[in-house]
């Protein structure tokens, strides 16, 4: 059983930074695909970055040059670095982690353990 927990979310100004931690159980953690996904209330989750296990990432157009997502595999980690804050990315942030290989990793389908979340709130 694979666990994962979020940490970081809070209250922001809009402009100013989080940034987001989430860290995962299990041996072999190097090897997995990890994903950063939101949701608004009233939208669906949706994807806002990836690293693979090479460390190759991805990210939604509206994150784009704003987020970087990294890892340390020493410490079992995943980050979201967050910068120029936008009202609009107010949500509930959620890690996500796979061992498998998928053809599109945007896909919270894709994606077989996540943590609980973590509230970002920017405000205006």
């Amino acid at each position: 059983q694979v666990h994962v927990v979020e940490s970081g979310g809070g209250l922001v100004q809009a402009g100013g930074s989080l940034r987001l931690s989430c860290a995962v159980s299990g041996r072999t953690f190097s090897s997995y695909t990890m994903g950063w996904f939101r949701q608004a209330p009233g939208n669906e989750r949706e994807f806002v970055a990836r690293i693979s296990a090479s460390g190759s990432t991805l990210y939604a157009d509206s994150v784009k040059d704003r987020f970087t997502i990294s890892r340390d595999n020493t410490l079992n980690t995943v980050y979201l670095q967050m910068n120029s804050l936008k009202p609009e990315d107010t949500a509930v942030y959620y890690c996500a982690g796979t061992t498998y290989y998928s053809r599109d990793y945007t896909q919270t389908g894709s994606y077989p353990f996540w943590g609980q979340g973590t509230q970002v709130t920017v405000s205006s």
